[in-house]
């Protein structure tokens, strides 16, 4: 197991639960009852709710109904208050995913309603059902035994797998974004994204944004992306090793699978810190697959090529620090959702240099 020091946060215990509504995120309880009453199908007031530790994004509440909150839980995401960047905080985007991936079987929240009405609550938001079950955030796994930790990441790789599988045309997304040169718009999009949100220079960010749209890898395949896919956006099964609810789909569109699948094998080379990075830490003694198992479950399960990732974590580390600048930004202005988001928002020069360095490693001079 990695030493504990005085940098690893235990993530489970800042970010897993929830805690009271401060009143800079309070809801108009009224007009959340009323839109409940037309819009969620068996509802039976009244409503309580709390806010989720997590979630520095896009706010997330969970929703208890009727007397002493004793009847039926939901879950409301919303976008946060206050001027937003363009395209940023996609509720629409993850209602619409999760909306059609439910009735394939695929692990995701029953979707109840979105209301893209700003004057009800102050901003976007949909609801969703709770889904019960454990919420890990240390890739280390520390609570479980190597053969559950096993378990554990395979049913985390046969889940994007699967993703990756779906049919597109058939479960109605054809029009959820462009399939072809993926890399090519997420880049153009998180340079664009990142110059609106940039609060210093970072030199080898310039630099990343010049190279990285003049080296994009051949795209071999299209899919549903999920673009966050990672284990603190992973419910599992209470006492099974399985996958119960994917989360946390705003970045989600069609694209290439690879992109979105490096993103999660990001996490044998990241730093191990309490949260899902294993770099440093003897993960053959955890029963962690190895990086060549993780890419050979999924290649067996999907039929896709894994070219080599270099490019990839550039790419991905990149993108990262585009989407954590947005938050370095908020904070600054203090529109940002959680404590949380402060020490967040401090990665953006170590994800920009991590980026730099995966760049030279796949021929950036």
């Amino acid at each position: 197991m990695p030493e504990v020091t005085e940098n690893t946060i235990d993530y489970e215990k800042e970010m897993v639960g929830t805690v009271e509504v401060d009143d800079k995120d309070k809801l108009d309880l009224g007009a959340l009852t009323a839109w409940f009453e037309a819009n969620v199908d068996g509802y039976a007031g009244p409503i309580s709710y709390t806010k989720f530790k997590g979630g520095q994004s896009n706010p997330t509440y969970r929703i208890d109904t009727g007397p002493n909150g004793q009847g039926t839980s939901y879950v409301l995401r919303r976008q946060p208050f206050g001027k937003l960047l363009p395209s940023a905080h996609a509720v629409d985007r993850e209602y619409a995913a999760m909306t059609a991936l439910h009735p394939t079987g695929f692990p995701v929240p029953r979707t109840y309603g979105l209301c893209e009405d700003p004057q009800v609550l102050g901003s976007k938001f949909f609801v969703m059902s709770l889904a019960d079950g454990r919420n890990l955030w240390n890739g280390a796994l520390p609570n479980n035994t190597p053969d559950e930790r096993r378990e554990i990441y395979f049913a985390m790789i046969d889940t994007i797998a699967d993703l990756h599988k779906a049919d597109i045309d058939q479960i109605g997304l054809s029009d959820f974004g462009k399939r072809e040169d993926y890399c090519a718009r997420q880049i153009n999009r998180w340079s664009k994204q990142y110059k609106l949100s940039e609060t210093e220079t970072i030199p080898e960010m310039d630099r990343l944004i010049e190279w990285l749209p003049q080296t994009i890898p051949p795209q071999n395949a299209s899919s549903v992306v999920h673009g966050d896919y990672r284990l603190d956006n992973l419910i599992f099964h209470k006492t099974e090793n399985r996958v119960i609810a994917v989360l946390d789909w705003e970045l989600s569109t069609l694209g290439d699978p690879i992109a979105d699948f490096s993103y999660l094998m990001l996490n044998w080379y990241n730093d191990a810190d309490g949260r899902a990075g294993l770099g440093g830490i003897d993960i053959k003694a955890l029963g962690i697959p190895s990086v060549e198992e993780a890419v050979e479950r999924y290649v067996t399960r999907t039929g896709f090529p894994v070219p080599p990732m270099e490019w990839y974590f550039a790419y991905n580390l990149f993108r990262l620090a585009g989407i954590i600048q947005g938050i370095k930004k908020r904070v600054i202005d203090g529109t940002a959702s959680s404590a949380h988001a402060k020490k967040t928002s401090e990665r953006v020069v170590p994800l920009v240099q991590h980026a730099y360095r995966f760049a030279q490693a796949a021929g950036l001079k």
